[in-house]
């Protein structure tokens, strides 16, 4: 098996339908398997894949694990060499998985492998990045943000006008989109749970570099994403107290920080302040 494909669920049964719907229009010239985990959303998804996506391997759960951890259930059955991580809100594009596995194939060293991320307009999302520090979701969250100083570093952590259209390495990709070698996962770990959701791609992209596997942005391959920041609709004061999404992403910043706290980056480039 070349590809395992794995689709975590929420609540957007029709997000979902649309991805494996365009995974289908791109017919892989590989052999590839699609894993669904559905985190008891409660939208009707299982019926959807028995009945429509036969071919699609189901994980229907009794609760809502997260993200980190719905990946999880379905890498420990994944049978590919490469592991593709993929958003609900994200379709296929024809060739895609190809030139991904292909340069994968040319460069043992690489452990995870990061396609540009579209918008339907067609620009480029941000989603790579340097290793932030605690001040950057500060500044992105409270008014502190827009101070010259500020939008300097949120720029270089986002590294605005630095991604063209060259094939690079970076500090770590956001988990829309993250291709990912087997051999790597092996020798690295999956997800680390403690992470629910978000920030949980940051550490395991560190993890990557800690353990001698690069990680790489690479243009040659084109996903389209149909991205919404649902954590940052509410500021950092209110955001605990009214926006659960929010809220957990906070709880993520923290244990993020927590658990690196005084190791020294495994880059040279240093991050992000």
């Amino acid at each position: 098996m070349d590809i395992s494909i794995i689709i975590v669920n929420y609540r957007t049964r029709g997000l979902v339908k649309q991805c494996l719907k365009s995974i289908r229009r791109a017919a892989p010239l590989l052999d590839y398997e699609v894993l669904v985990v559905d985190n008891a959303s409660g939208d009707g998804l299982p019926t959807l894949i028995r009945e429509s996506f036969p071919e699609a391997r189901l994980f229907a759960l009794p609760k809502n694990v997260g993200f980190a951890a719905g990946n999880n259930i379905a890498m420990r059955k994944a049978k590919g060499r490469y592991v593709f991580v993929l958003n609900p809100d994200t379709m296929l594009e024809i060739g895609s998985l190809e030139a991904m596995a292909a340069y994968m194939d040319a460069h043992p060293d690489v452990g995870v492998l990061a396609p540009k991320l579209t918008h339907p307009d067609g620009t480029r999302q941000e989603s790579v990045h340097r290793f932030p520090t605690p001040w950057i979701p500060i500044y992105r969250r409270t008014p502190l943000g827009r101070l010259a100083s500020a939008r300097t570093e949120l720029d270089r952590y986002a590294m605005r006008g630095e991604i063209g259209g060259e094939t690079r390495e970076v500090d770590w990709v956001e988990g829309a989109a993250m291709f990912v070698r087997r051999k790597a996962i092996d020798s690295v770990g999956m997800f680390d749970e403690r992470f629910f959701v978000y920030f949980e791609d940051a550490d395991w992209c560190r993890r990557f570099w800690s353990n001698g596997w690069k990680v790489v942005y690479y243009p040659g391959a084109s996903i389209l994403h149909y991205h919404r920041r649902e954590s940052a609709d509410t500021g950092w004061i209110l955001a605990p107290f009214t926006n659960k999404v929010s809220r957990i992403h906070i709880q993520s910043a923290i244990a993020y920080f927590r658990k690196w706290r005084g190791q020294a980056l495994p880059r040279k480039e240093k991050a992000a302040s």
